[in-house]
């Protein structure tokens, strides 16, 4: 698996305009067949901080994302959002084990 979290900082005045765009990104990418997961996290703390945590089934997966008409989208659209460049950074998966556990319930 491939498996990657993305811290993002965003420009207070542009939060709920970067939650929709992000949040569109999300539900288009759950619909690639090599994505696994898409989870979209906000701080509690600090609620312009967000993190986004995304699983495919191999690195193919994340490139082939990167292709895609709503992943360009987005990433032009909330580009200006940001109050810094995000942060990428990539994980090794321990837990689940397999890439059927990330799709069971």
């Amino acid at each position: 698996m491939y498996i990657v979290g993305i811290s993002i900082y965003v420009k207070e005045e542009f939060r709920e305009a970067f939650i929709k765009e992000t949040l569109e990104n999300a539900k288009n990418t759950r619909q690639e067949p090599l994505n696994l997961r898409f989870d979209v996290l906000q701080s509690r703390d600090d609620p312009n901080k967000f993190f986004l945590y995304e699983v495919y089934k191999n690195e193919s997966g994340m490139a082939a994302h990167k292709e895609t008409a709503h992943y360009k989208k987005w990433r032009e659209n909330v580009a200006p959002m940001m109050a810094k460049p995000r942060e990428g950074i990539k994980y090794t998966n321990l837990f689940p084990e397999t890439e059927e556990a990330f799709e069971a319930k």
